[in-house]
């Protein structure tokens, strides 16, 4: 075989190895995005369960509390209830229980906790439709804070405590537990059930409350006929 032969034959070889090796670097390229895909889905999956599993552990924990919080007429029983499924199911480490009252539509605080982080918030009082607070009472719905520093009216999140169409009360959280927590899809479910809840409760226990004031009324204005009689 002449020189240049050879010179031709090694010259194929070379462009087909390089055609090769080209080739496989391609693939490995391909193979590389698609495992870099691989563990990017991985992180979803991983993400996802994750946010599923501390979905559940709260709605376990959350049903168990309405049971205890419908388990009682008490109505100190019931706002301290409440407050305990806030700091233990939501997380909040500052934050307002206000009660609407009917007569004069003014929104008083009556339970709270964490004064030291949001000092104030032990005696917040503002009409109905005034300020966020006001506006979540009028409304009936949430306002979550997007950026911004909380204020006494400008809260991480208000939720409103309905019965049906009617608002009884708004739940003000101005800060969390966990630092930096941004709100998912879960603590938006999460907090509509504790909303429910806790209207009702609430609303059964001031009920009741009333009933009885009622019932003491009357029967010490009986009591009162039959002595003098």
């Amino acid at each position: 075989m002449s020189d240049e032969s050879r010179a031709e034959k090694f010259l194929e070889l070379f462009n087909k190895s390089k055609h090769f090796t080209e080739e496989l670097l391609r693939e490995n390229e391909r193979l590389r995005k698609r495992l870099g895909a691989l563990e990017e889905e991985n992180k979803d999956y991983a993400s996802r369960y994750t946010e599923i599993e501390h979905q559940n552990n709260n709605l376990a924990t959350l049903y168990v509390a309405s049971y205890q919080l419908h388990s009682t007429l008490d109505f100190r029983e019931v706002i301290q209830i409440v407050h305990d499924i806030i700091v233990d199911v939501i997380g909040a480490k500052s934050f307002a229980l206000l009660l609407l009252d009917e007569n004069t539509n003014e929104l008083r605080t009556i339970a709270c906790d964490g004064e030291d982080a949001m000092p104030g918030i032990e005696r917040i009082w503002t009409h109905l439709g005034e300020g966020i607070l006001g506006g979540v009472a009028r409304s009936g719905e949430s306002f979550y804070l997007s950026d911004g520093k909380t204020t006494l009216d400008r809260p991480l999140a208000a939720i409103p405590l309905r019965i049906k169409d009617q608002v009884i009360g708004v739940i003000a959280i101005y800060k969390l537990i966990a630092e930096n927590h941004v709100f998912t899809a879960v603590d938006y479910e999460t907090f509509a059930l504790l909303a429910a809840h806790a209207a009702t409760a609430i609303f059964s226990a001031k009920l009741y409350a009333q009933s009885e004031r009622k019932l003491n009324t009357i029967q010490s204005f009986l009591d009162l006929l039959t002595t003098t009689s």
